[in-house]
């Protein structure tokens, strides 16, 4: 039986080796080399180093853990940390595709595996390879929220952010050697492994024009976070200065479903402490000392932009309402559905005195869309925790 099946593994070696063979010929290219991916594979790295941090600081803003304390100051730390996020994604998509189009003709050596470390390496970069597209396919949906696949994209994303970041030091660990032998181009040349030009493009246009796609999918796209660039904005889903009182908005109210009666002249905003519940009718919060202050809205989705806020800060209303933020402070709003319906914010943004119960917004009564008659704004947070539609406020011990 062994025989059998020894000679049947043998012919269909022979017929299939020949067709890998032409296939890595056909795919072949002196500007796929390792230099290449080297050069490639650092900028990509470098991406998704990026993006792996300021993704991890973005859940932990999203989901606080009741030990930590986090930073309030600068206001626009979660601006630049999120910009940074999307704009790394936005680069990786390009400098992925590269890097797979330089070692794509190893897909097809021959025979496709040697050794089980062998095996096992190439079953980590088919992993890592699988992890990396989703992942950056994903997040580049959720720019835009379109969400067509059936799975959590929040719990997804970070799930594989984990599997890629894993992956990528497996990979990095076992390639360190090539690695180190084609980072310089003299060390390169000293080997004798210089290369020379491709069929289409040499090596440095190839990366040139790689470089060049990255830098314009960033440049026409990063208008959405950074001012500077705000005029080259081509692409990217929400512009700054467009939308209700010249500030975009992910969801409006009809989108989440409040009802006019909801936030009409008969809503409160409730209170509950220790010390018992307060509800304050709009009059009510109007009379109180009124704050302005200058803060961000900056999205989870890449986008940001500061705006001018006036209300209530939120220390005066917890101790006109006898509550002290010694613990969370869970707000609820209007919105009877979403993820974000109730959000928790650790005690010292509560504390802090830029965090308002926001009534106005560039100098008007919030627009319905913003979150009138009443939102949450406070440096540093993300947009989705910033919470709209306010319907009441408890203070935990």
């Amino acid at each position: 039986m062994s025989n059998v099946t020894g000679r049947a593994a043998a012919r269909l070696a022979e017929r299939i080796a020949p067709l890998m063979r032409r296939a890595h010929d056909t795919a072949d290219d002196p500007v796929k080399s390792p230099r290449t991916a080297v050069v490639v594979g650092r900028l990509l790295a470098t991406a998704f180093l990026v993006c792996f941090a300021t993704g991890l600081y973005s859940h932990v803003l999203q989901h606080p853990a009741s030990w930590l304390v986090l930073p309030t100051r600068p206001v626009e730390l979660y601006r630049f940390t999120q910009g940074a996020h999307v704009i790394s994604g936005i680069a990786a998509a390009p400098l992925l595709l590269a890097k797979l189009w330089s070692v794509f003709p190893n897909l097809f050596t021959w025979p496709p595996v040697r050794s089980l470390p062998h095996l096992l390496e190439r079953v980590s970069i088919a992993v890592l390879v699988g992890a990396a597209l989703v992942e950056v396919t994903i997040g580049l949906l959720n720019i835009v929220q379109w969400y067509p696949f059936p799975f959590s994209f929040r719990t997804t994303h970070l799930a594989l952010a984990w599997v890629v970041i894993g992956g990528l030091s497996i990979h990095v660990g076992v390639k360190l050697p090539v690695i180190a032998r084609h980072w310089r181009r003299r060390d390169e040349d000293r080997h004798g492994t210089s290369d020379a030009a491709g069929r289409v493009i040499s090596r440095r246009g190839f990366v040139t024009a790689v470089g060049a796609a990255a830098a314009s999918a960033v440049v026409l796209t990063a208008g959405q976070s950074v001012d500077a660039l705000a005029p080259m904005n081509v692409f990217a889903p929400r512009r700054m200065g467009v939308g209700p009182q010249g500030l975009p908005v992910n969801r409006t109210a009809a989108q989440a479903g409040i009802a006019p009666a909801a936030v009409g002249p008969a809503w409160a905003l409730e209170v509950h402490s220790s010390a018992g519940t307060r509800a304050f009718d709009l009059d009510a919060l109007r009379r109180m000392p009124q704050t302005d202050v200058v803060l961000p809205i900056a999205c989870v989705e890449g986008w940001s932009q500061s705006a001018s806020w006036r209300g209530v800060r939120l220390i005066d209303l917890l101790a006109t309402a006898g509550a002290e933020p010694g613990g969370p402070l869970v707000f609820t709003s209007v919105q009877a559905e979403g993820a974000f319906a109730r959000t928790t914010m650790p005690p010292e943004y509560a504390r802090d005195p830029l965090t308002l119960v926001a009534l106005e917004l560039n100098g008007s009564v919030l627009h319905l869309d913003h979150g009138y008659p009443a939102r949450v704004i406070a440096p540093g947070r993300p947009g989705v925790m910033q919470t709209k539609w306010l319907r009441a406020i408890e203070v935990t011990a």
